[in-house]
C-alpha cells in the first residue's frame, strides 16, 4: 500500500497525488493532526473550526467511495513510521506545501526520516508555486502553463483497507484556545463550490469597485481565500471556472472577472515569495530594518489595542473588530491595517 498524505488538500478532485497513487494498488489516506501545529502564534481556533469541518467533509467524499479517512493525532515522523511499519508502505504521495517556519522544519524531518527508512516521498506541485527558482523570469508563463492544464477528476472507487483512525480531537484537548467567530464562513468543499458559483452567478457583477470598501465587500468578493487555504478548492478549478465564465461573454462582467483572476495570479506571487525567501516569515526583506528595535517601551499595549480595535482611528477599529467577528477582511483593508500596525 501506498499513503497520500493529506494536508491543505482536501479534496478529491484535481488530487495528483491520489490519482497517482491510486493507479499503482491501494491506498491509506492520511490526515496527520498535529498538535504542536497548533500551537504555534500564527494558528487559531477559528481556523482548527475551519479544518475540522473541512477534514470531515473530505472523510465523507472518501467513505461514499469505500474507504474513510485515516486520521493519526500526533507528531507526523513518529505516525508515518508506525504506519510504514505496520503496513509495508514503500511510497508516501503528497502535496507541495509552501506555509509556516513549523511546517518547513518539519517536512526536513519527515524527509530525513524517509531516507533513513528507506521510504520515497513524492511530491507534486498544487498551485503556480515552484520550487528551488533561481529567478523569477518567465514564472508568469509557468503559472498560465499549470493553470490550463485540465483539471484531474475524483477517483470512483478506493479499495478498502483495515487501518483504524484516531478520534478528532476537541480543541481545547490540544490546547487551542477558545476562539469564538460567530460570523466565520463554513469549510467543506460543498460550501465552498457554492461560495464559487455564487460570485459567478450573482454577487461578483460588481467587484471591481465594490472589493475596495469595507462594507460592499462582504458580499461582491469572492470569499474563497479559506477553501483555496485548505485546499477544498483547487486553484486550478477556480481559473478554469473564471474562464469558463469570461467565455461566455455576459454584459457587464469582463471587467470583475479579470480583476479576479488578477488575484489569483497574486495569491501565488506572494506566497512564492515566501518560498523563496522562508526566512522573511521572521525578518523584513530589507537588510536595512534588520538591526531596527522593536516598537517602544509601549508596544505591546499599543498592538493590543491595535488587536482589540481600540486605536481611536475610526476605519481601523471598525475593520479590526469585524475581523474578529467574521474571521475575513477584504485585502485592501487588510493592507490597510497591516500598514497601520507596521507604521503607527
Amino acid at each position: 500500500m501506498d499513503i497520500v498524505w493529506f494536508k491543505r488538500d482536501l479534496r478529491l478532485q484535481d488530487h495528483a497525488p491520489l490519482c497517482a497513487a491510486l493507479a499503482a494498488g491501494s491506498v491509506i489516506p492520511l490526515y496527520i493532526l498535529e498538535p504542536a501545529l497548533w500551537q504555534q502564534p500564527d494558528m487559531s481556533g477559528r481556523q482548527y473550526d475551519f479544518l475540522s469541518e473541512s477534514v470531515a467533509a473530505l472523510d465523507q467524499d472518501l467513505a461514499a467511495r469505500g474507504q474513510p479517512l485515516v486520521v493519526r493525532v500526533g507528531d507526523a515522523v513518529a505516525v508515518l513510521t508506525a504506519l510504514c511499519a505496520r503496513h509495508k508502505v514503500r511510497r508516501i504521495h503528497l502535496h507541495q506545501e509552501t506555509w509556516n517556519g513549523w511546517t518547513y522544519a518539519r517536512d526536513r524531518r519527515v524527509l530525513a526520516w524517509a531516507r533513513d527508512a528507506g521510504v520515497e516521498i513524492i511530491e507534486y506541485q498544487q498551485f503556480g508555486v515552484h520550487r528551488r527558482m533561481t529567478s523569477r523570469r518567465g514564472w508568469a508563463g509557468k503559472w498560465d502553463q499549470m493553470m490550463n492544464r485540465s483539471c484531474l477528476p475524483a477517483p470512483d472507487h478506493l479499495p478498502a483497507v483495515d487501518v483504524i483512525s484516531d478520534a478528532w480531537p476537541a480543541p481545547q484537548d490540544i490546547g487551542i484556545a477558545n476562539d469564538p467567530c460567530p460570523h466565520r464562513q463554513q469549510g467543506g468543499r460543498a460550501v465552498g463550490l457554492a461560495m464559487m458559483h455564487s460570485f459567478f452567478e450573482t454577487r461578483g457583477r460588481h467587484y471591481r469597485a465594490a472589493m475596495a470598501t469595507p462594507v460592499r465587500a462582504a458580499d461582491s468578493c469572492s470569499r474563497l481565500s479559506p477553501y483555496l487555504a485548505f485546499g477544498c478548492i483547487s486553484m486550478r478549478e477556480a481559473w478554469q471556472e473564471s474562464q469558463a465564465q469570461r467565455a461566455l461573454g455576459r454584459h457587464g462582467w469582463a471587467s470583475p472577472i479579470k480583476s479576479f483572476e488578477s488575484r489569483l495570479h497574486w495569491h501565488c506571487h506572494f506566497i512564492q515569495k515566501l518560498e523563496d525567501e522562508p526566512v522573511a516569515e521572521f525578518r523584513p526583506f530589507h537588510p536595512a530594518y534588520h538591526a531596527l528595535e522593536k516598537g517602544t517601551h509601549d508596544a505591546e499595549s499599543r498592538l493590543a489595542a491595535w488587536q482589540q480595535g481600540r486605536t481611536g482611528y475610526p476605519l481601523v477599529d471598525a475593520c479590526m473588530r469585524y475581523l474578529d467577528a467574521g474571521g475575513w477582511l477584504t485585502f485592501r483593508m487588510r493592507a490597510m491595517v497591516m500598514s497601520f500596525a507596521a507604521y503607527h
